[in-house]
């Protein structure tokens, strides 16, 4: 089943190989700043382009074709999850994930359940095996999922926010039934990129997108004790990456889960990342997707001092979130031949 990978840079970046160049990929490359993911969009609902193989099979692949990444991303939702287990979501185009009946009590949690991921989810699996196919070795399949805590973030809050205080006041006020559902999601989360590992997924990150409105303290007691689970159920099977946006201050503690990679935003310095995680874990980012809105020869200029400061090993050049919808496409083609080109001097 494993093809033969004619572009496996992003693999052995994670491995800390020495390559050639630096890989290069794009958080939300698959998305609605390309005019044909925007065809597709006018015609089909948003669960119905994650849940048809075909449509997110023909998704997944259009930034490798049109913007010419080293990686695809497997396009579907982190809320597929909390679908799985039994909450209703809606995805409101302008307006975000809604979860009209969110857990707020004991009696809510009844409502929820670890699922057998081959009943709930087969279609993400039907999905990365076709998109596998088509790819035909071109570059790596990423896999992904949300984090235990980012999920509860919407499970108990119901919608997005900037805050998510009912979720953390859930965590503070009932723990016992915070960490029942924690653990819940975790185990339900092992079993589904286990399953997309099986499927043909060659890499897996882990998205904590609200990682960074806890405290150091209970970002471990929250958040990176589940994450940690996950890498470690997973770690020998494939190479794994955390993104916990803005939980730079755990680093050296997520360096030590035994991951792969690290993804990290624009708001810290890389030498600063690579002190606090060490030389044995890759970095990726950190580019402000904002940026992008620059005059090409800007993004040009920004992308080669981003790259000297993360030096010549060990790093996936990415955004520090995820693209937005209003970049132009050869801004972000900019982007990623500007990391394309790059050399470094000669050591």
């Amino acid at each position: 089943m494993s093809q033969q990978l004619q572009n496996d840079l992003l693999l052995r970046t994670l491995r800390g190989e020495q390559t050639e160049r630096t890989p290069v990929w794009m958080m939300r490359q698959a998305g609605r700043y390309l005019p044909e993911y925007r065809v597709l969009r006018e015609k089909y609902g948003f669960f119905e382009r994650c849940q048809t193989p075909e449509l997110a099979c023909e998704i997944t692949i259009q930034p490798v074709d049109i913007v010419g990444v080293d990686a695809a991303i497997l396009f579907s939702d982190i809320l597929v999850v909390p679908q799985a287990m039994g909450l209703e979501v809606q995805l409101i185009e302008q307006k975000g994930p809604v979860l009209p009946d969110p857990v707020k009590t004991a009696a809510d949690l009844n409502r929820v359940r670890v699922p057998d991921v081959q009943e709930t989810l087969q279609y993400v699996f039907d999905a990365i095996k076709l998109i596998k196919q088509e790819l035909n070795g071109r570059v790596p399949l990423i896999g992904f999922a949300g984090a235990p805590w980012t999920l509860l973030c919407y499970m108990v809050q119901g919608k997005g926010s900037k805050t998510f205080d009912e979720a953390k006041a859930f965590c503070y006020t009932q723990p016992e039934l915070a960490h029942r559902l924690l653990q819940m999601i975790t185990d339900t989360t092992i079993a589904y990129l286990k399953a997309q590992v099986a499927a043909g997924a060659d890499t897996i990150q882990i998205f904590d997108s609200w990682g960074g409105l806890l405290s150091p303290h209970d970002f471990e007691a929250i958040s990176l004790q589940y994450i940690r689970q996950i890498v470690a159920a997973l770690k020998d099977e494939v190479p794994t990456i955390i993104f916990a946006k803005g939980a730079w201050f755990a680093l050296e503690e997520m360096a030590a889960t035994g991951a792969a990679g690290l993804g990290i935003d624009w708001c810290i310095k890389p030498q600063l990342a690579r002190q606090m995680a060490g030389s044995n874990v890759t970095l990726q980012g950190n580019f402000d997707p904002a940026k992008l809105l620059s005059p090409i020869p800007v993004i040009q200029k920004e992308v080669r001092e981003m790259l000297q400061a993360f030096g010549p090993q060990r790093h996936v050049a990415n955004l520090g979130h995820g693209i937005l919808p209003n970049i132009p496409v050869d801004h972000a083609r900019a982007f990623v031949d500007a990391v394309k080109e790059f050399r470094f001097a000669a050591q």
